[in-house]
């Protein structure tokens, strides 16, 4: 699923260049020599842990800032089936919220996705036009993404902007951030998210709670049995007299 989602947004900036996976996974110092050999200013970084949890990463080469984000809720654009469809290569119209001007990480992190997402114009592999927003909310802390085809007005002069509508593309994914560093993969932490909890603490307290429901359900049964043990229903007296024994 994360191949398809990193598939998804190569699909989104026509201006990307795409480099084959880092061996290591400790020097993330190494990218920034990679986006100045493509001639790369910005970058988009996937850390897949475990199999499980996927990190995204934001720079801008080489000279920073960078933020690390935590991936949830990933959906990819083959797993909706949406019936929005822009055309490929076409640039986007960049859409934030409010709150993005509220706080001063916040402001920062609106300027690199700008700068990132923003298909530069005259791009020889872009469209030049736009026919879908990209929708950039923050909400509970975490910055929510979604991808819309844009469907102008039915007239022919196309002058009824109410009748404009927007159509859902995908892909859908939610970005949690974890930090904001002053240089690209390293230097002082400008930010650092307080709410933020690591999926292993989150997957340790998930099995911790079910152990407890575990030992809470054993010793439930063990309390029943120590009941019945002790509470022997005695045969009746009558037992047997009809022939109930012989049947």
């Amino acid at each position: 699923r994360y191949r398809h989602l990193m598939n998804d947004l190569m699909l989104l900036l026509p201006h990307h260049k795409k480099d084959v996976k880092l061996d290591t996974k400790d020097e993330r110092e190494v990218i920034n020599e990679i986006a100045d050999m493509k001639g790369c200013t910005s970058c988009i970084f996937f850390e897949c842990r475990k199999h499980l949890d996927l990190y995204l990463w934001l720079s801008k080469t080489p000279n920073g800032p960078s933020f690390k984000f935590h991936v949830a809720n990933v959906h990819t654009m083959a797993e909706l089936k949406l019936t929005g469809n822009h055309l490929k290569g076409s640039r986007p119209v960049l859409s934030f919220d409010a709150s993005f001007d509220e706080q001063p990480h916040l402001q920062l992190l609106k300027e690199v996705l700008t700068q990132i997402f923003a298909t530069p114009k005259g791009h020889q592999k872009s469209k030049p036009f736009f026919d879908h927003v990209l929708t950039f909310t923050h909400a509970d802390g975490r910055v929510w993404f979604r991808n819309y085809q844009v469907h102008p007005p039915s007239d022919k002069k196309r002058k009824n902007l109410d009748e404009m509508s927007l159509t859902e593309c995908g892909p859908r994914f939610c970005l949690n951030p974890v930090k904001v560093f002053a240089g690209s993969f390293r230097g002082a932490t400008l930010y650092e998210n307080p709410l933020y909890v690591t999926p292993n603490a989150m997957r340790s307290e998930d099995r911790r709670r079910k152990q407890e429901q575990y030992g809470a359900k054993k010793q439930k049964k063990a309390r029943r049995a120590s009941h019945e043990e002790g509470n022997k229903v005695e045969p009746e007296e009558l037992a047997g007299v009809w022939g109930e024994d012989e049947d």
